[in-house]
């Protein structure tokens, strides 16, 4: 178990305050072009380390590139947890808003989001302002 551990100190995973998914490598490209989801994972990776957000034992937040989300419609499509909100359409630009609304500022780009878990009524939503 001390592998694990060290894995886990090395990536500060004790201080992540979200986690970021985004479909970005898909096997078949049905929500996007794969050109698409490869240039919203590289701005994602490239403004999250210049933010200094994902930066080893430092980072607030880790960022995973999944082959599909299932959700195969307005791509890219990211998912933020803990708050489990679901976005459409992450290209850079709108990347640059999830990252400095949600991930920084903690509230939800309400323009693209289209899906959110409950699990977390502290969350801020539109229903709550």
């Amino acid at each position: 178990m001390s592998d694990l551990s060290d894995a886990a100190d090395a990536l500060g995973l004790e201080k992540i305050e979200r986690h970021i998914f985004i479909c970005a490598d898909p096997a078949e490209a049905k929500c996007c072009a794969l050109e698409a989801g490869q240039e919203s994972w590289e701005f994602l990776k490239k403004r999250l380390k210049e933010l200094g957000l994902a930066a080893g034992k430092n980072s607030k937040v880790f960022r995973t590139k999944a082959g599909c989300l299932r959700v195969c419609l307005r791509g890219p499509v990211a998912v933020v947890y803990p708050e489990g909100v679901w976005y459409h359409s992450c290209t850079p630009v709108v990347l640059e808003r999830i990252i400095q609304e949600h991930l920084i500022g903690g509230k939800i780009v309400e323009e693209f989001a289209f899906a959110q878990n409950d699990l977390h009524p502290e969350s801020p939503t539109a229903e709550s302002e």
